[in-house]
Parts: C-alpha cells; sequence; structure tokens
C-alpha cells in the first residue's frame, strides 16, 4: 500500500533535508545540495529559516510533499528539538504515505543514534529535561527506527565527495530517474544535466523557455531524451515534439485537401491529447491552448522544427501555460532561438580528447578504456573522427568485434581514409555493410523512407529482393538508423551521406536510382532524360519556383517505383505551386508503388495509367476529381 500510495502521489520535492544546520550547512549539506541540483533533484531548501519551539505549518508541507526525506544525523541533531520534531513528522510520513528515508550518519556511528549514547545521546538527554516522557518516548522510537534503515555511515568513507555523489545516485534510483539504457554509452551525459540544471531553475515558479543548441550529431537530441525521462514525472502533462511525432499526426490528413488552419487545428489536437494523457480532444480555435494548459505545470521539448509557426502554434505565449512550465526547443539554428525570445540557451559542444576516447570506446570495446595495445590507435580513430559523438558511435559500432591484429592492419589504411572529415568517417561504416541489399536499404532509406513507419516499408519493398526485417536490424545494429515506436529515423548528416553516394553513381541523374536534388528533377522531368535505372523520384516543391513535365518524360523510367512531388513546408505560408503538364501526359508507370503529388493541378490521372502494383497514394492539396476506372493496386 505503501509504494502504491508513493507513486501515485503528485510530490512537491523529490529531497527533503532533515539536518542540524550547526553542525553541517556550510559542509556536508552545501556539496550534497550542490549534487542534487546538478542531477536536476528538486530538494526543499529552508534558505536558513529562523527555527523556533515548534514546526513551522509550511515546513510541515514541505515534509508531506517531498518524495524522500535524507535524514542527516551528526553530533548536534538531537540538540534541537526541532530536528527531533521533523524526524517524528518524517517517519509519519513514512508510514501514512510511504515517504522514502535515506540516513546518513555524518561523525557518529550508527549505534550512537539507535541507542541514543555518545556525544548524541549526551545532547538528546539534555533536550529531553524540558519534554514529558510520552514526548520523549516518540522521538526515541523515531530514532531507533530510521537508525535502523540502511543507510550511510560517512566514517566508512575516504572520499566525502564520492559518498555524496553515492548517496546522489541513490536518490536517483530511488526516484526511478536513472537515465534510459539508450543512453547509457553516451559519455558525459551527466555534465550536460548539470548544466542545463543552471538553465533550467527547476525550482522557480516563472515559465521559463530554455534552448539546446549546437551542430548536428553532437548529441542535442540525447541530452535531450534524457532530460525528459529525468523530467517529465514531476509535471502534470509532458510532450516530446519531434518530426515524427508531426508525421503521426499529420498522416489521417494527407489525403484530405486540407488547409493550413485545419493541420495546425489538428496538430494542437494530438499536442492536447499527449500532454493532457487523453484520447480524442477536438478543438474547434487556436486559441485553446491557453484555456487548457493555463492552470497546468507542463513540460514540452519541440526537436528539430525549425519553424517558426510551430513555435507560435504551440508554445507561443509563456502565460498559455501554468507556474512552473518549461519549454525546451532543440536546434542548430541559434538565430531561430532568439526569434522566439529564447534567451536561456545551452550550446553542446565537441567533448574533449578524453571523453572523446572513453565514448568511441563504450562503442567499440563495451568498456570505458580501449584493451591493452589498442590506446594509440583508437586515440587516433576518435581524433580523427572530428570528436563528434555521432561519428565515434558510428566508427565504434562498425569496428566492434574485431580482434587485435585486425585493428592493428587496419591501422596503415584508417590513417589514410579519416582525414578529420566526419563524411568520410560515416562512409567507413556504409562500406562495411555485409552486402549489397543492406546498402541498397540504406539508400532507399537516405533517399526516400527517412521517418517513414517501419510496415510501410515493408509493404513498399515487398516487391523487391530486399529482406526489410534483415537488413533494418543491421543497420540498426551499425547505429545508421535508429527506429523508435515503429519509425525508421536516420540522423541527418547519415542522410546527406547516402545521398552523396548515389550523386556518385553517375554524373547524368538519369542514370542513377534516385534523383533527390531539385535542379536535377526539374531537368530530367522537362527535357525527358530518365531512363530504366531511376527506381525512385524526390522533389520538395518549396525548393523551386516551377515544374515543367515533357508529356514523354516518364516512358523513359519504366522500373519507377517511388515518386514523390510533395510541398515540405507543413506549416510556413505555401507559395502556390506552379506545375506545367501538357495535355499529351499520358503515361505513368504501371511500376509505382508510392505515388504522392501534393497540388496535382489536374482533375484526372493519365489515361493509361494502370496503378496494379501501388501500395499508397498522397494527392494532398490536388485538384483530382477522379482517380481510375475500375479497381487497381495491391494496397
Amino acid at each position: 500500500m505503501a509504494s502504491a500510495s508513493s507513486s501515485s502521489r503528485n510530490w512537491a520535492y523529490d529531497v527533503f533535508p532533515s539536518f542540524s544546520g550547526e553542525d553541517v550547512r556550510v559542509t556536508f549539506l552545501s556539496h550534497f545540495l550542490k549534487e542534487l541540483d546538478r542531477k536536476l533533484i528538486i530538494s526543499f531548501k529552508d534558505n536558513e529559516i529562523e527555527r523556533s519551539q515548534s514546526l513551522d505549518p509550511e515546513l510541515k508541507q514541505a515534509i508531506r510533499t517531498s518524495r524522500i526525506a535524507v535524514v542527516v544525523f551528526s553530533e548536534k541533531y538531537p540538540s534541537s528539538s526541532w530536528c527531533l520534531d521533523e524526524l517524528l513528522e518524517i517517519v509519519r510520513c513514512k508510514k501514512e504515505s510511504g515517504q522514502l528515508v535515506i540516513p546518513v550518519f555524518y561523525g557518529l556511528d550508527p549505534s550512537h543514534v539507535r541507542k541514543q549514547t555518545g556525544k548524541f545521546g549526551e545532547a538528546f538527554t539534555k533536550t529531553c529535561q524540558t519534554k514529558t516522557e510520552d514526548e520523549t518516548k516518540l522521538w526515541r522510537e523515531s530514532l531507533i527506527e530510521v537508525a535502523n534503515v540502511l543507510g550511510y555511515h560517512s566514517q566508512n568513507w575516504h572520499n566525502e565527495a564520492k559518498m555524496i555523489e553515492a548517496i546522489a545516485n541513490d536518490v536517483l534510483v530511488k526516484l526511478n530517474l536513472t537515465p534510459s539504457k539508450d543512453f547509457e554509452d553516451f559519455v558525459g551525459m551527466e555534465d550536460h544535466i548539470a548544466k542545463m540544471s543552471v538553465l533550467l531553475q527547476l525550482e522557480f515558479e516563472e515559465v521559463r523557455m530554455v534552448g539546446i543548441w549546437g551542430t548536428s550529431g553532437i548529441g542535442k537530441t540525447s541530452i535531450a531524451r534524457v532530460l525528459y525521462s529525468r523530467l517529465s514525472h514531476r509535471f502534470q502533462g509532458s510532450v516530446f515534439i519531434d518530426k515524427a511525432f508531426v508525421s503521426r499526426s499529420m498522416d489521417i490528413y494527407n489525403s484530405a485537401n486540407p488547409d493550413d488552419y485545419n493541420m495546425k487545428l489538428h496538430l494542437l489536437e494530438s499536442f492536447l491529447s499527449e500532454i493532457l494523457d487523453k484520447k480524442d480532444v477536438r478543438i474547434n480555435h487556436l486559441g485553446v491552448i491557453e484555456e487548457r494548459l493555463k492552470h497546468q505545470k507542463v513540460l514540452i521539448f519541440i526537436d528539430d522544427l525549425d519553424d517558426q509557426l510551430v513555435l507560435d502554434t504551440l508554445v507561443g505565449q509563456s502565460h498559455w501555460f501554468g507556474c512552473g512550465s518549461r519549454i525546451i526547443v532543440i536546434t542548430k539554428d541559434k538565430h531561430f532561438l532568439k526569434a522566439h525570445g529564447i534567451d536561456y540557451i545551452y550550446e553542446v559542444c565537441l567533448p574533449y580528447n578524453d571523453l572523446a576516447l572513453e565514448m568511441f570506446c563504450r562503442f567499440a570495446f563495451k568498456q570505458n578504456s580501449p584493451p591493452d595495445g589498442l590506446m594509440e590507435l583508437a586515440s587516433e580513430i576518435a581524433l580523427r573522427a572530428g570528436n563528434l559523438p555521432l561519428g565515434l558511435k558510428v566508427l565504434g559500432s562498425y569496428l566492434r568485434g574485431w580482434d587485435k591484429e585486425d585493428w592493428i592492419n587496419l591501422l596503415p589504411s584508417l590513417r589514410d581514409t579519416l582525414n578529420g572529415k566526419i563524411d568520410r568517417t560515416l562512409r567507413l561504416s556504409y562500406d562495411g555493410l555485409n552486402n549489397k541489399k543492406e546498402k541498397a536499404i540504406f539508400r532507399h532509406i537516405s533517399c526516400l523512407f527517412n521517418g517513414e513507419k517501419v510496415n510501410d516499408i515493408k509493404l513498399l519493398l515487398a516487391g523487391s529482393d530486399l529482406d526489410v526485417t534483415t537488413g533494418l536490424k543491421a543497420l540498426v545494429d551499425k547505429s545508421l538508423v535508429h527506429v523508435r515506436e515503429n519509425i525508421v529515423e536516420m540522423h541527418s548528416l547519415l542522410q546527406d551521406m547516402g545521398k552523396e553516394i548515389v550523386r556518385a553513381q553517375s554524373n547524368e541523374p538519369g542514370e542513377r536510382e534516385f534523383v533527390v536534388d531539385s535542379k536535377d528533377i526539374c531537368d530530367l522531368l522537362e527535357e525527358d532524360t530518365g531512363t530504366k535505372k531511376v527506381l525512385g523520384i524526390s522533389l520538395d516543391m518549396d525548393e523551386i519556383e516551377e515544374l515543367l513535365i515533357h508529356k514523354n518524360a516518364f516512358k523513359g523510367m519504366r522500373n519507377l517505383f517511388f515518386l514523390k512531388i510533395y510541398n515540405g513546408k507543413v506549416w510556413e505560408e505555401k507559395k502556390k505551386m506552379k506545375w506545367y503538364i501538357p495535355e499529351g501526359l499520358d503515361y505513368f508507370p504501371p511500376t509505382l508503388r508510392l505515388l504522392r503529388l501534393d497540388g496535382y493541378p489536374l482533375r484526372y490521372m493519365p489515361s493509361n495509367f494502370r496503378p496494379e502494383n501501388l501500395v499508397k497514394l498522397q494527392m494532398s492539396d490536388s485538384k483530382l476529381e477522379k482517380l481510375w476506372d475500375g479497381v487497381h493496386g495491391s494496397g
């Protein structure tokens, strides 16, 4: 019952420290509170309040709303009836509400507390002289009960700093705030958390917006994910918004011809459903955020969505949210934060050489340092990877499992290949994939399917000889993709590398398997230079002024499986898309499995189109009135 009550209560503080200020305030306690702050653990701070003969109601409330009480027993602890009354309240909360208690025996033996002996006992006896027998009995029972709890004995520690760190980590475990195993190899995470805690100022009641800023691949999202897992339990509602979240929110509208206003409403509905933990939230105007959340203490993360309208729509004003709310925006564009008035910004910097080496070793060897004989090589590789966490992760994953002789034999070629440029570092892991099929799946994802659902990718590639299940597992093992909530995510640096690999297939875009550059696509479709080698085309209409299509543009591409012409800016004001399709266009390849044509300007599909292989069709904002006669398609 105590455990259930503990987990379900809304605690105001993580830790209530009970102590004798005369003994430990400027020594143990000051360092302990600083360590708690570093770890984003919220502790009650009495700010040296004047203590009278009885507990202040505010102090009682603080005890009752703290998840854990850390009782610091020192020689002078029982000199204060205030401390002993605190202890009574703590024991009462332990029994009634499941409060956890951690005793710290500072400069004395636990038996002195348990039996009230030594200088501790002398101080206790002196305090009890003016008290009744019943009061003394209650104090004595509470001392015995807490002293019998397994705690920390300072005389068993040669280093007080290590003891303080151990106690703080114990608190983290008891609060279930230990980092997710997804990030266990991210060396230096606690330093990032400590620096963020200074900006977040969680004990303040103001609503605060904070930015996390840094280059691609440096670990911004990893930091944000750990922060989210550590902090979300402290808020009445929380949500982590990234591109995958927006994609899931918009899926239902992809073929429904919505306008921008309706899409914003739908995203707000998804946003509120998540943060309020309610299904099927329905709203009818954009000002509903303030109505629903102005009395809610909420935590909001917005990751890598550098669109001012997203921020304006979801977190436009601080007063929309309840006291103590925190909004964290993650971006590689510092101006984006400044434009929204976010002045508290944490810059994520590259790790120092020793941390970079440790990070690399965690991925390469599953330990903090290299095996004997590999220190020089591992140090050189980490340095040549530019100390960038993404490069260290990908390269370490690629080299994992190699024995010492292989590492030594590899050294000359690594020195030739790794010249400090991250793209060449990442390329090693692609080249090290087991077979051509795994490489093909990587290229498909980088050019077409980043951010897509696993099941959709399997359906779209079902007609090929590619084993998506096995291939994805290999890519995940090599840290080339990540699968979260059934969504395949590839880092932008790896995606750029994949596109560059495809560009290198030929100087002629029509001779490549995928065409993804807007100028190349415009030339290809206008000049009718596509060949049977083209498997997919992906064009963001926001990158061009107009699109002219030759009437025979698709006849040469008889192996075209994937055609995406889309408007990438979901939230910014859309410029009118200018399509120019000749009347004579009467052919789309029957091989097509994915067809997305946002803003398609005609009322009908080409008359000779036979979509017997079609799996996925999206026609947002199109003028289409009729697809085709009869039943076609495979999905």
